[in-house]
């Protein structure tokens, strides 16, 4: 009689491994159906979708636009020929304080490809208590031109391949010159 039993038990157990196994067949098919729904790749808050009305047409990325590294994630600092230093002597000699009572924080924010190469940049305004808010256009103007045409971006690698890559530059501004410059 116990092998009765234990027969009845294992027939119900190979039905739960039945019904588990078409469970898991199911649940694939259902997630490959999900990968080809048209959804939008996954993207970080921040990531710059390119515009044509605002990018210059020749800044190609290398890889695809899911696959363009955060600055974080790199863990290499300010990617830059010469540096930091290099970055401030730049400004320093470029950059023509305005004569405005306006203080507050102007970040920059664009992609540098495998090639070494800026682009889609794009600028945030702040005050000093980082809300939103423009700056006089002498200020921005200049300090979103200046950095687009910064040019010495390091190629970043990643297992032996160049990468693209996101960048910042934020400046602090005190009553229209530039004090500080991150990071």
């Amino acid at each position: 009689m116990s092998v009765g039993r234990t027969k009845e038990r294992s027939l119900s157990f190979s039905n739960k491994d039945f019904d588990m196994d078409r469970f898991f067949i199911l649940l694939f098919f259902c997630g490959l159906l999900g990968c080809s729904s048209g959804q939008p790749p996954f993207r970080w808050v921040g990531d710059i979708d390119p515009n044509p009305k605002l990018d210059n047409p020749n800044f190609l990325l290398c890889h695809s636009e899911n696959d363009v590294r955060q600055y974080f994630n790199m863990s290499k600092g300010l990617s830059f020929e010469g540096e930091k230093p290099a970055i401030i002597r730049y400004f320093e000699k470029n950059y023509k304080p305005v004569d405005v009572l306006e203080s507050g924080w102007i970040r920059v924010r664009f992609i540098v490809n495998c090639k070494g190469q800026s682009g889609r940049f794009r600028m945030l305004e702040s005050d000093e208590n980082y809300k939103e808010r423009p700056f006089d256009k002498k200020i921005s103007n200049q300090i979103f031109t200046l950095t687009t045409q910064l040019s010495g971006w390091k190629i970043l690698e990643e297992k032996s391949e160049a990468v693209d890559y996101y960048q910042y530059l934020l400046f602090k501004i005190k009553d229209g010159q530039i004090v500080k410059i991150l990071p």
